[in-house]
């Protein structure tokens, strides 16, 4: 029999009929293993599990009943983006969830924590960090953000349609043209590239297109140009977004046409290029405001690819931090093994607006300036330090405050509901001794 009430409305249906609190500690328990906080709009910790209250020692204070400190969760801050923090010297990634009605009010706060996919101590891998699964033909990742990216270009690489890559400026666009070429049929032939924003109108035009002999002053021997020269194979136009408008119509043509006239010529040349196109700027934007044929876009967008900048993959930053290491260890100058927790922390929490080439030159820099097997804190570029000092600190977290006795006896009361009277994780959740435990239950007559 087909469903007729959509999905969402079974779900909350079945949530009405389950509206008692066994219910809910039922679904936090599926969880025990699980390293997680429940706030309410106080910040006030109502749950906590024996894991966490274990991960967060040697606190060895109260958990729940307590207000959760500023250092996992800060009110004032609106940024919900995960971050990394340091509990016993080890990286942990810190996810906010806010917990809404059905009305949109905000009731409180899920704090989840999973150790970020690190090495122990922080020390170089005993053996090769980027394993087959990590490494797509020369480009690093275990992040389920590149899965489909990678999909769409083992899919394109088995066509010849133009494929248009957007991305920031530094986030891998040319590993992904050279990984569609390494995949496709023409990967015995030529792969040649070049930055369309580096050259004049004029030169760019030769380099491109070509030229014969007394096509201009200077032009003193004919000068095969890219396209003839990566015949059969494939041609990387970066910074396409840059070309100049009075080429955009050269290059319709030769796209459309598949014949070309090199500068000062007469003879058309026909040629068999696979076209790669990148750029970090909007198309359609460019179109918009006049910079851009829009027939040229459209035959350059067939195959849109968009990748992921880094700090929408965090989970890549290690692997790349120690795949560039590994490469500046094999210079010799200096051999790093270990990256200090301070080091690491500011690591891994940095925006990395230059992507994947900033933190390249991130490394390359801190090799250069420091000495010794351990990558250090001071060894980083002046940016990390301004960043730091302007963000909340976040050192190994530790609660502070006496709770009064009515705010003890009620995280004992809620423990031991929680735990339906079973003293070890009630007494392990509140960072009691289960001595400790059980005096204090005596005092407060629970």
């Amino acid at each position: 029999m087909p469903l007729t009430t959509p999905p969402q409305r079974l779900f909350d249906q079945w949530l009405l009929q389950h509206r008692d609190n066994r219910f809910i500690l039922s679904l936090l328990k599926a969880f025990e293993t699980s390293h997680f906080l429940l706030l309410d709009q106080q910040q006030i910790i109502l749950y906590s599990n024996a894991t966490t209250a274990h991960l967060l020692r040697p606190i060895n204070k109260h958990l729940i009943g307590t207000i959760c400190p500023t250092e996992l969760f800060n009110p004032s801050v609106t940024d919900t983006e995960p971050k990394t923090i340091l509990l016993n010297n080890t990286p942990f990634i810190l996810e906010t969830h806010a917990l809404l009605t059905a009305t949109q009010q905000k009731i409180g706060h899920l704090l989840v924590l999973s150790e970020h996919p690190s090495t122990p101590d922080n020390t170089f891998p005993p053996t090769d960090i980027a394993t087959a699964e990590m490494n797509f033909h020369g480009i690093l990742s275990q992040s389920s953000k590149m899965k489909p990216v990678f999909q769409i270009i083992e899919n394109a690489a088995r066509t010849d349609s133009t494929v248009l890559v957007r991305g920031d400026s530094g986030s891998g666009k040319e590993l992904v043209a050279k990984a569609i070429h390494a995949l496709s049929s023409r990967n015995k032939q030529p792969f040649l590239a070049i930055n369309c924003a580096t050259l004049s109108a004029n030169l760019l035009e030769s380099e491109l297109f070509g030229h014969v002999k007394g096509a201009f002053t200077g032009a003193v021997n004919n000068h095969i140009g890219l396209f003839q020269r990566a015949h059969k194979g494939t041609l990387f136009l970066d910074e396409i977004a840059e070309l100049p408008l009075e080429l955009q119509a050269k290059l319709l043509r030769v796209i459309q046409e598949r014949t070309l006239t090199p500068v000062g010529g007469t003879q058309s040349v026909t040629i068999d290029v696979r076209l790669v196109a990148a750029t970090h700027h909007s198309l359609r934007e460019r179109v918009t405001h006049g910079l851009f044929r829009a027939d040229l876009m459209y035959r350059l967008r067939v195959v849109p690819i968009f990748i992921p900048s880094l700090k929408e993959r965090r989970e890549d930053i290690q692997l790349l931090l120690w795949h560039f290491t590994k490469q500046n260890n094999l210079k010799k100058f200096r051999i790093i093994s270990k990256i200090s927790p301070k080091a690491m922390q500011a690591l891994l929490n940095h925006s990395w607006p230059g992507n994947i080439r900033e933190l390249q030159n991130v490394l390359e820099y801190a090799f250069v300036v420091g000495q010794g097997s351990t990558l250090h804190y001071s060894e980083l570029p002046p940016e990390f330090k301004t960043t730091q000092e302007n963000l909340p600190p976040t050192p190994n977290i530790h609660f502070s405050g006496a709770l009064t006795v009515e705010q003890e006896r009620t995280a004992i009361q809620n423990a031991l509901t929680q735990y339906r009277g079973k003293i070890n994780p009630a007494a392990e959740s509140l960072g009691m001794s289960r001595a400790t435990f059980w005096r204090k239950r005596k005092q407060h007559e629970l």
